[in-house]
């Protein structure tokens, strides 16, 4: 499975940005999907989550209520709707998936920053 994200760049805080993540591959394997970030002298942390179909949802309570995770599994693509952008959600934005066997797919990120 290989995954390319999309979709990121520069924006004012209180601002928006959508990321999306193309996935190819042998898409049949990927069960969840989900989006995680790095800032600069931090580790990276999950994000948000979704499940195969979009049945269920995860979010880190730091983004619950202004980031929405979608999936469309005919495109093969999760999309990540950022709101009310903080400062501190700057940070290169990571694709995964989880695959039902064989190791996990990470893409190359996208670097979001956030301006006061």
């Amino acid at each position: 499975v290989q995954l390319a994200e999309s979709g990121g760049g520069l924006v004012q805080a209180g601002g928006s940005l959508r990321l999306s993540c193309a996935a190819s591959g042998s898409t049949f394997m990927i069960n969840f999907m989900g989006w995680y970030r790095q800032a600069p002298g931090k580790q990276r942390e999950l994000v948000a989550t979704i499940t195969s179909g979009g049945g269920s949802t995860n979010y880190a309570d730091s983004v619950k209520g202004r980031f929405t995770i979608s999936r469309d599994d005919i495109k093969n693509t999760v999309y990540l709707q950022m709101n009310s952008l903080k400062p501190e959600d700057t940070a290169v934005y990571y694709c995964h998936a989880q695959t039902r066997a064989g190791p996990d797919a990470w893409g190359t990120g996208t670097q979001v920053t956030v301006s006061s």
